[in-house]
């Protein structure tokens, strides 16, 4: 089992690219296809040219990478939660103990409907090799709504993701089947620390009420990390985010959905946005909506992935000749050079 990330400063090793999701809007789906019918493309000639080094870096605004060196993680904030409704009233409410663990709302579960019919309909449910989830209550009702099976049955050879009624819900009990798995990690949990509603309950209590989810890489039973008087700092969060992505490369899963917390993912993909082009950068340095959904690629440049090419075929089966011209030139002026 791969060793969860630890809360420390790394340099970043790898970079993001925004991925385009696919849109739930008829509108917005009929509006591309007439702008794709209006738009002129210029057309791409090849001809013979000899180019300056200097002329191609300045053109140079794409970038190619092996497939096997990439993942595409699909980014969720949880749904609207109590202490969402009672901070936007009142700031002082975040230091309620009432907000302890906050569950989601009833409008959260709604979101959280509405976030799953789009995954169904786009086809990415069938995509996610691994769901891994913020061990929050509010995170993992939103990680078990959005990406787990349907509603359990009693009888059924598997436990079920969620049982009925967890956390206030007045939900129906959710399957376990024909779903991904689902990993909770503490390294990708909202700032630490002050609020009451960033603590989360003992594993104990989580084992009841989440039967499926797998909590193996949280080593305590209670909530250590969370200090009552010490608020974790923007830097700190970002380092941890910029700790976990790298880890994720431990991961053997190449499609993977992560559920977390506005915080955390603003601070990690604004890291992560100061290598990039102003646009991107701004892209990806908003805060997430309530359920909302962005999709990420992640490329390696270094070598955390351990990663071997799927689709890759070594060619030259049957074996024969096949030097290529450009090799040929290159040993006949060699050989001349000797001669």
């Amino acid at each position: 089992m791969p060793t969860p990330p630890a809360f420390t400063t790394t340099a970043p090793a790898i970079r993001l690219h925004l991925r385009a999701s696919p849109s739930g809007s008829a509108a917005a789906s009929s509006s591309s296809a007439v702008s794709r019918r209006r738009r002129r493309y210029t057309p791409l000639r090849c001809s013979y040219s000899n180019y300056s080094t200097s002329e191609m870096e300045a053109g140079a605004g794409t970038a190619l990478y092996p497939l096997h060196r990439s993942k595409t993680i699909h980014l969720v904030r949880h749904a609207q939660g109590i202490h969402n409704v009672a901070g936007e009233k009142d700031y002082n409410a975040y230091m309620s103990e009432e907000l302890l663990d906050a569950q989601l709302t009833p409008l959260g579960w709604t979101q959280v409907d509405c976030l799953r019919e789009h995954v169904t309909k786009c086809g990415l449910a069938k995509k996610i090799e691994l769901v891994i989830t913020s061990p929050l209550l509010r995170t993992m009702q939103t990680a078990v709504g959005v990406f787990g099976g349907g509603n359990y049955t009693d009888g059924v050879g598997a436990s079920p993701l969620m049982v009925e009624g967890a956390g206030q819900s007045g939900r129906q009990a959710i399957s376990s089947l024909n779903c991904p798995p689902f990993l909770a990690v503490e390294a990708c949990r909202e700032h630490l620390g002050v609020h009451p509603c960033d603590k989360r309950s003992s594993i104990t209590k989580y084992h009841t009420l989440f039967p499926a989810i797998d909590f193996s890489l949280i080593e305590n039973d209670e909530d250590v990390l969370w200090k009552p008087d010490v608020r974790e700092a923007n830097e700190s969060v970002a380092a941890r985010g910029m700790k976990f992505i790298d880890w994720l490369w431990t991961r053997e899963e190449k499609e993977i959905a992560i559920v977390s917390h506005s915080g955390f993912l603003y601070h990690t993909l604004n890291m992560y946005g100061k290598e990039c082009h102003p646009t991107i950068a701004e892209e990806l340095g908003k805060h997430f909506n309530n359920c909302e959904l962005r999709s990420m690629v992640l490329v390696d440049r270094s070598m955390l992935g351990s990663g071997t090419p799927t689709c890759n075929f070594p060619g030259k089966i049957p074996a024969g000749l096949d030097l290529p011209s450009d090799v040929a030139e290159e040993k006949r002026v060699e050989e001349a050079r000797k001669n």
